[in-house]
């Protein structure tokens, strides 16, 4: 396998330095502290990356005020007393994007929180205390147990709630390709996935570095050079007036 840093003077490079590089890296994830997020935050997050897969991300962003007030501010125990006729209502809200299918998630993973967050103490407290080296594991758990959670949906959940997440991305999978990891073009596949988990650990140990940043710095080290400004405002780290937003995922 490639050494990492010569990946990340690579990634530097195309940047503009270092130190353009390691702005664009977002803040350091903190996964004890997802421990403190409530449900209704988690069903929340849950529900935008759901309702964003294969949409246009700031639409959804533009609706969301209107998503909170449609499913009562998300709020597991609530939703799980509403009868067969407020879900129904909701196909033809116009508050929300009225997928039957991404609408019924909702109730479902509505059931999934309340039921994991009874034996862990809340559902956080479940994300903060799986061990940070087993993201694929993490995954598999929400891909069988939740609703509409696996793949990229999954792991995009875990990046928006700041757990220490890397994303699968297409760039970051060439960038491991071409390091020497053997694994398939689109690595969906349980060998490839613990391929994947097992290097970055590697790369972890080995840098000191969270698992997020690894993750980016692959992501810019190949394919299109987005300038770094396109990658802010893909990102939404900043407003009109520069401002920090919540952090963004390009990859």
């Amino acid at each position: 396998m490639m050494d990492f840093q010569k990946i990340r003077a690579r990634a530097a490079k195309r940047k503009g330095g270092e130190a353009v590089l390691a702005s664009l890296l977002g803040p350091m994830p903190d996964n004890a502290a997802v421990a403190d997020i409530s449900d209704d935050r988690i069903l929340s997050t849950m529900a935008e990356r759901v309702f964003a897969a294969g949409f246009v991300w700031r639409v959804i962003e533009q609706k969301w005020p209107g998503f909170e007030q449609a499913f009562l501010g998300f709020e597991p125990k609530r939703l799980l007393f509403q009868p067969d006729d407020f879900w129904h209502e909701l196909t033809v809200d116009e508050r929300i994007v009225r997928n039957p299918q991404k609408i019924k998630s909702v109730r479902d993973n509505a059931a999934f929180v309340e039921r994991v967050s009874k034996e862990h103490g809340g559902f956080g407290r479940f994300l903060a205390d799986w061990p940070e080296d087993d993201q694929v594991g993490l995954m598999a758990f929400l891909a069988k147990h939740g609703s509409r959670l696996g793949g990229n949906t999954g792991q995009y959940f875990l990046r928006w709630l700041e757990w220490d997440a890397f994303i699968v991305s297409g760039d970051m999978a060439a960038a491991l390709r071409d390091a020497g990891l053997d694994i398939a073009e689109h690595p969906t596949s349980k060998r490839d996935l613990d391929k994947i988990q097992n290097q970055i650990n590697a790369w972890a140990a080995d840098t000191g570095l969270p698992r997020r940043h690894i993750s980016r710095i692959l992501a810019m080290s190949i394919g299109e050079n987005h300038s770094p400004q396109a990658l802010r405002e893909y990102m939404g780290e900043y407003d009109a007036i520069g401002i920090r937003r919540s952090d963004r995922s390009y990859e």
